[in-house]
């Protein structure tokens, strides 16, 4: 059975094996374990219920990890996107006012959109057109965002005042101290070559962080999911299909387009997927269970689904096929039954692991030409405006315009493939519904 199993996943293919997978879909799940709470607690503010929202997070992350798993065999996770729910919430919801049923109905047709635009292959005739210079820096980009998070997240580096935005956290603080020690021992861990250091650190910093008082136990660790009755199949179709909601259609599905071909790019890269030529073999098979995921999401009652960059954590451990995603997948399925538990990992446990990322993601950087500024200077804006914007859609999206731009101002059009016009365009539309 398990040679079945090896074989399906093209084990000896990757050169991996069910140990190191299985540790790798542990560790995603531990560094993204977190949305389990937040997405329902952000989501609360448009007016869907926290209960039901909290289950229907949990089917959509199992839903979509598992097609990424069996149907493309990526190492990969899929969760409600954290960019997107913030802005169904504070944006559409909120701000202008409408339903919150509505919302979701945009979600679903961007869904759609997605799907059609896989079928037919336009996604990924799109995601080949991206320059090498733009594919590594969205790798990178992705590494130095996540450990800007985890230095945020542990507390190691806090916000600061008008001027000088960001400052040295408190480190006197038990909670950092813990984050510097756990983050301390993770890295001596991986220089030694310890499978699943990454994992240790995060599971011994969580115990010790219990030890000592600083996280509280739960009042109980096992539950039963709640009611999704309140929200499922909830949309307002007929609401979403009126001409004055258009924008808001084209910017989720913009938004959620450009974030999802540069992490599945960006961790594909890290994790060595790439070809000869920088482009993901199938790449319409993990775009394809993004699509679908994002379809189902907004039926089940939550917001716009897609790769998540925490992945990168399994993939530093090792993390290579679709096994390592069907385990996320269980622990998610889990997680509806024992989410106290679960989401008892603190913030400066997950987040030193987050820190660790992106030292690994820089290694990209080598592959572009340092010497030709149309290619190092799109490169560049995208890497430091993911980072302070805190959007890596921002980045990308500057990368996009820049790129064509650049190569057009110095008389080299023909370096500029088709599909890249296409994102530039995208691009120039997140600008103009997007950005608020």
């Amino acid at each position: 059975m398990t040679s079945r199993i090896a074989a399906f996943f093209k084990f000896d293919d990757y050169r991996t094996d069910f140990r190191r997978e299985t540790v790798a879909g542990l560790t995603t799940f531990l560094t993204m374990a977190y949305i389990i709470i937040v997405n329902p607690a952000i989501l609360e503010n448009a007016g869907i219920p926290r209960g039901p929202s909290t289950t229907a997070t949990i089917l959509a992350a199992v839903f979509g990890t598992v097609l990424m798993a069996l149907f493309a065999n990526r190492p990969f996770a899929i969760a409600p996107y954290m960019s997107e729910n913030a802005f169904i919430a504070f944006v559409v919801v909120k701000v202008m006012g409408y339903s919150w049923q509505t919302a979701l109905a945009a979600v679903f047709f961007a869904g759609v959109l997605f799907t059609l635009l896989t079928l037919f292959r336009v996604r990924s005739w799109l995601a080949e057109s991206i320059p090498l210079s733009l594919k590594c820096a969205f790798a990178a980009g992705i590494g130095l965002f996540l450990t800007f998070i985890g230095l945020n997240e542990t507390g190691i580096v806090a916000l600061g005042v008008p001027g000088a935005p960001v400052k040295l956290g408190n480190i006197a603080q038990p909670s950092v101290l813990l984050a510097l020690l756990g983050l301390l021992f993770t890295v001596i861990l991986m220089s030694r070559k310890v499978l699943g250091a990454m994992m240790i650190g995060i599971v011994t910093t969580t115990i010790a962080s219990i030890a000592l008082k600083v996280t509280p136990l739960p009042a109980q660790f096992f539950s039963l999911p709640p009611d999704l009755t309140p929200i499922l199949f909830k949309l307002d179709l007929a609401g979403a299909l009126k001409p004055a909601f258009f924008p808001i259609v084209l910017t989720v599905f913009i938004m959620a387009f450009l974030d999802t071909v540069g992490t599945l790019l960006g961790l594909s890269m890290r994790a060595d997927l790439l070809d000869e030529n920088g482009n993901l073999p199938e790449i319409e098979k993990p775009m394809l269970a993004d699509a679908l995921a994002t379809v189902a999401a907004p039926l089940l009652g939550t917001t716009t689904t897609g790769a998540y960059i925490e992945s990168a954590a399994g993939i530093e451990e090792g993390g290579r096929t679709g096994f390592a995603s069907l385990i996320t997948a269980l622990f998610f399925l889990l997680a509806l039954f024992l989410a106290p538990l679960f989401t008892i990992v603190p913030p400066h446990a997950y987040g030193i692991a987050l820190i660790v990322i992106g030292s690994f993601m820089l290694s990209p950087l080598t592959k572009i030409d340092f010497d030709d500024l149309t290619e190092l200077i799109p490169a560049f804006l995208t890497i430091v405006l993911m980072i302070f914007t805190y959007n890596i859609g921002v980045g990308m999206t500057v990368g996009f315009i820049a790129y064509p731009v650049m190569k057009a101002a110095t008389g080299r059009l023909s370096e500029v493939k088709a599909g890249i016009w296409v994102l530039a365009l995208l691009s120039l539309s997140y600008f103009v519904f997007g950005v608020k």
